[in-house]
C-alpha cells in the first residue's frame, strides 16, 4: 500500500489531483490510499508516514517551501512534487530535493510524464516482493515495506513500514534466499533491512522506526562489512 498526501488549500484542486492520481495508480494495479491536508501546517502534523506528497508551493502562513524544508529537516525521505502557478519557483525546489514540478492548470502530458517517472522510481524502490500463504490466504509483501524479519518459535514475524506484523511458518534459511542484498541476517532469529538502518554499536541495531534489534558478536564484523557496502551501493546507484 502506497500512501499519498495532497496538500493544497483550494479544494477542486485536491479533488483533481485525487481523481487523476487515483485513475493513473488503478491502471497501473497498485494500491494507494491517499489524503488530504488543507495547509502545510495540518499536513506537518499528520502522524501518517506519507511515500508521496504532492504539494502547492502558494498557501497561507505555511507555504509548499518551508513545509518541504520542515519535512526534510524531520528526516522525510519520500518523493516531493510541487504543483504551483508560479514557474519561476521551480530553481527553489531543488533545495528540499523535489522529485518534480507541476504548473497549473495541469496538463494532461506532463502530468502523465511526471507520473509514469514516478511509478518507475516507486517500483525501482520497492523492486522484490514476497508472496506469503497464510491458509487460503495470500498476501504480497514488497521488500521494501519490510523492516526486519523476526522468527520465534518457527513462525516467521515481518515487520513493516506501517507498523503492521504479519506472520507464518517459514525457516529464516528459506526467507534469508527469498530476500535481496539488502537484507542481512544480524541475529539467528533476526533478518534486518539495512534500508532502514539508522545506527549500530554495542550489538545493537537501531532502525529509522526507532526499533531496535540485537546483533550477534559471532556476526558483528561481517554486519559491519555489509553495511559499508550496501552504501557504497546505494551512493553508486544515486
Amino acid at each position: 500500500m502506497i500512501k499519498i498526501a495532497i496538500c493544497d488549500d483550494e479544494i477542486y484542486m485536491i479533488e483533481m489531483l485525487d481523481e487523476k492520481i487515483t485513475t493513473f495508480f488503478e491502471h497501473k494495479n497498485m494500491d494507494i490510499d491517499i489524503f488530504h491536508f488543507s495547509s502545510g501546517s495540518v499536513l506537518l502534523q499528520s502522524d501518517e508516514k506519507m511515500d508521496i506528497i504532492f504539494l502547492d508551493i502558494q498557501m497561507d502562513r505555511l507555504n509548499g517551501l518551508e513545509t518541504a524544508k520542515e519535512l526534510r529537516r524531520r528526516k522525510y525521505k519520500g518523493f516531493l512534487i510541487f504543483v504551483t502557478v508560479f514557474k519561476e519557483y521551480v530553481f527553489d525546489t531543488f533545495e528540499v530535493q523535489a522529485f518534480d514540478y507541476l504548473v497549473k492548470p495541469l496538463q494532461t502530458e506532463s502530468f502523465m510524464r511526471t507520473m509514469n517517472r514516478l511509478f518507475s522510481a516507486v517500483r525501482s524502490e520497492n523492486a522484490g516482493h514476497l508472496l506469503i500463504q497464510r491458509g487460503d490466504e495470500l498476501d504480497i509483501v514488497l521488500f521494501g515495506e519490510i523492516l526486519y524479519c523476526e522468527v520465534i518459535n518457527r513462525k516467521v514475524y515481518l515487520h513493516l513500514k506501517d507498523a503492521r506484523v504479519l506472520n507464518y511458518y517459514e525457516k529464516i534459511e528459506n526467507l534469508e534466499k527469498k530476500l535481496d542484498e539488502r537484507f542481512f541476517k544480524c541475529h539467528r532469529s533476526y533478518l534486518v533491512n539495512l534500508q532502514y538502518l539508522k545506527s549500530y554499536k554495542k550489538g545493537r541495531a537501531y532502525l529509522t522506526s526507532g526499533e531496535e534489534i540485537p546483533v550477534s558478536r559471532l556476526r558483528s564484523g561481517e554486519f559491519s562489512n555489509s553495511i559499508l557496502q550496501y552504501m557504497k551501493k546505494r551512493r553508486y546507484e544515486k
